[in-house]
């Protein structure tokens, strides 16, 4: 069942094999394939349980009051989605979730995290999820730096220093072409493409495609 991705996620990271086993029997995990393009979630349902990619990417989006779709974060192989929505019960989630590669996912369900079992795997479970939780908080307060910033040099700037922070290192990668980034930063795709170009022609950022280098 692609083991690397599941031992890539903090939620089963160095558990041998039959803790493993039994933290996904206590998780309810079922798995399912999506073909790329597919809508594995539809915002307005409630979302039951939440998902472990276990191979290629999904993209979580938003659509404001204006009818634009923002992309709220990207999920590849040992990332999870949807845990807070299934975790606050929300009864008609924001959000839509997108298949952008054929995708093979873990559906997980966190109902005995919830409840009062006292099992040394479910209550080692019950750590890591709400570990995991206030993880994925930190990185939404990331979003939201983002997205405050009134100009798209500002929010470039932001996004990009984010990247050099996570990767220690002004030369970097990141997982977006100029579509996605454009949804990502709540912006027109233009407008973005003549940013990058004008910052890179004031000796601010080098790119190619996707790869950059911050110069000050």
């Amino acid at each position: 069942m692609m083991k690397g991705a599941i031992e890539k996620n903090p939620l089963f990271s160095g558990l041998d094999d039959n803790e493993c086993e039994d933290a996904l029997a206590a998780l309810s995990a079922i798995k399912q394939e999506y073909a790329k393009g597919a809508v594995i979630f539809h915002a307005g349902e409630r979302m039951y349980r939440f998902g472990l990619v276990l191979c290629g990417t999904v993209q979580v989006s938003f659509t404001d009051i204006d009818g634009n779709e923002i992309l709220m974060a990207s999920a590849d192989a040992g990332d999870t989605f949807g845990e807070s929505l299934c975790w606050l019960k929300v009864a008609e989630a924001p959000v839509t979730v997108t298949a952008s590669t054929d995708v093979t996912l873990l559906w997980l369900t966190p109902e005995l995290l919830m409840s009062g079992d006292t099992r040394k795997i479910v209550q080692e479970l019950r750590n890591r999820f709400l570990s995991m939780l206030a993880a994925k908080t930190l990185s939404m307060n990331e979003r939201v730096q983002i997205l405050s910033k009134p100009t798209i040099r500002l929010k470039l700037i932001t996004f990009l220093s984010q990247y050099a922070n996570r990767y220690g290192s002004k030369t970097f990668s990141v997982p977006y072409d100029r579509e996605t980034l454009a949804r990502y930063l709540g912006v027109n795709r233009t407008a973005l493409s003549r940013e990058l170009s004008a910052m890179q022609a004031d000796g601010i950022i080098e790119f190619y495609k996707n790869s950059f280098k911050i110069l000050k």
